[in-house]
């Protein structure tokens, strides 16, 4: 009966909600206050164990009752609270603690690369107007005069060289989407022809002209466009190796989860492993369902509960060994198993009975609210400009009234953690802004979408380390297996070249369409 009526004391605190949850942020954290803190000398912080976001739409306590299986399955996670309203669990802890060891290095390694390039980019950029203007400093007197050809070619370079500049650009210039663990091959060696072809640009031009003091101006300028045009080749290498090569599909990738199993198929070019895990990440973020560790506790519990009920007595004495007994609680176990299927499908059932029961009770409360706010606009339409109120009003003004059956729901299909109350209500604000409907607000709760959906904080992979039998920097091929982990599940990725397909052509003669109707005297006609 208490725990009832804080649930509606609770609830009702929704409606006065104002845009800020200090207020029952402070009411939470009284209730949760130690004897200690009656002389004043605790009274700022507590420690508290509850799912990881700390909101009062999902973290009341006195509806949890409600439910048997939600008893014990998120009382593995602690959760530190002070005076402020986050919340920090185990699993980011750890995810913290390898982020700092890794951070230094990738820094550094990022940092030199894009150093040596911006350096070696300057110099290519420097190198043709330095071959123009050198003549021009050191021997003026002694050139012979630029002609009408020579001054064309000044308008060719600068032409040519703002081509170049912009296309480097567009290719180099982009900002870097993730960390690889090893160099990208082809960039490397683009980098090093480049350095080598100016190199040997240089050292032609330190002796043929520079010691020379060549007065031919005009062979000096050919010189530099002939420079400039190499460069434009390279560029032109540089889009073929880094760009086209892998666009034509040679390859087939499985990627599994090694969680849950769940799968999907994509099609992949020329890449190397490494580049090829980029690809897969950046698909897996948003065609995999978010991870939900939640759901995979209910087996492990039906499992450990199968063997607390197992007893096992040792009638040889004291000295028989362990194993002795994990061999009689395993056969046990086995012949046990025609009685726990049952029991797995009437429990399956069951959950499948109280998710249909709280999906339609929460569709039904968002359409009454729904129709609620589309009420107070045509009444507000009426009043003065200084009276209407804005979208995030608006959610607030509703929200209450769904906020009972939305936690329940979360609950039952364990998505709580996804889905604190201020990103509801920013959610809900959003639909409104935008004229939604109820069922495109309701999307996002009654299917798990994928995890670019949620917020970052929300995420359980952010870290992934590259596991290869292979150097990660050659070529996939066929039968190749490398495996991404994070830190609470991997990735399997399966490669499998495409087939050879050999078409043939049949030709059909268009005369050949004729046909001939038979009649038989038995019929009608």
């Amino acid at each position: 009966m208490s725990a009832a009526m804080d649930t509606e004391s609770t609830y009702s605190g929704y409606s006065h909600y104002s845009g800020h949850s200090k207020k029952a942020h402070r009411q939470g954290r009284d209730r949760h206050k130690s004897p200690r803190s009656k002389d004043g000398s605790r009274s700022e912080k507590s420690v508290t164990i509850q799912t990881p976001p700390a909101e009062p739409l999902l973290g009341n306590d006195a509806s949890r009752t409600e439910e048997g299986q939600d008893d014990n399955w998120g009382e593995t996670t602690t959760a530190i609270t002070g005076t402020s309203e986050h919340s920090i669990s185990q699993e980011d802890i750890a995810r913290i603690s390898k982020d700092l060891e890794d951070s230094v290095g990738l820094d550094c390694k990022r940092y030199l690369g894009l150093t040596v390039a911006a350096v070696l980019g300057l110099l290519v950029f420097l190198t043709p107007i330095a071959f123009i203007l050198l003549p021009q400093i050191l021997w003026r007197d002694d050139l012979e005069p630029c002609g009408t050809v020579c001054e064309g070619l000044f308008i060719s370079v600068a032409f040519k060289l703002l081509i170049l500049l912009i296309g480097t650009w567009a290719l180099f210039f982009r900002q870097p989407k993730a960390d690889i663990p090893r160099v990208f091959v082809f960039r490397a060696l683009l980098l090093v022809l480049i350095f080598l072809f100016v190199f040997s640009y240089w050292l032609f031009y330190g002796v043929r002209i520079l010691d020379t003091k060549d007065t031919n101006y005009q062979g000096i300028v050919q010189y530099a466009v002939s420079l400039v045009d190499a460069l434009l080749f390279i560029h032109y290498l540089a889009i073929v190796l880094l760009e086209l090569r892998q666009l034509q599909p040679m390859f087939t990738v499985k990627v599994v989860r090694s969680t849950d199993g769940e799968s999907r198929y994509y099609s992949l070019g020329h890449l190397s492993i490494q580049r090829a895990a980029l690809v897969v990440l950046e698909n897996y973020y948003k065609d995999f369902t978010v991870y939900n560790p939640a759901l995979l506790t209910a087996s492990k519990s039906r499992a450990a509960k199968h063997m607390a009920g197992l007893k096992v007595y040792n009638v040889d004495g004291p000295g028989n060994n362990a194993s002795g007994q994990s061999r009689a609680m395993i056969a046990a176990a086995a012949r046990r198993r025609d009685s726990s299927h049952n029991e797995l499908y009437y429990e399956e059932a069951d959950h499948e009975r109280r998710v249909k029961k709280r999906r339609a009770r929460l569709v039904v409360a968002v359409e009454e609210a729904f129709t609620h706010i589309k009420r107070l606009q045509a009444e507000e339409q009426q009043k003065a400009p200084g009276e209407m109120m804005d979208p995030r009003e608006a959610a607030q003004a509703i929200f209450p009234s769904m906020a009972r059956a939305l936690q329940k729901y979360l609950r039952t299909t364990r998505q709580q953690q996804y889905h604190s109350m201020e990103s509801i209500l920013q959610h809900l604000s959003f639909c409104i802004t935008n004229n939604m409907t109820p069922k495109a607000f309701l999307e996002r709760y009654l299917n798990p979408g994928p995890t670019l959906q949620y917020d970052k904080d929300r995420w359980f992979s952010k870290q992934w380390t590259l596991v290869s039998e292979e150097a990660v920097t050659s070529g996939l091929q066929d039968g190749v297996v490398f495996v991404l982990k994070c830190l609470d599940f991997s990735l399997v990725v399966n490669v499998k070249k495409i087939p050879f397909i050999k078409l043939s052509e049949e030709f059909i003669d268009p005369k050949s369409h004729k046909f001939v109707l038979r009649l038989q005297s038995e019929t009608s006609v």
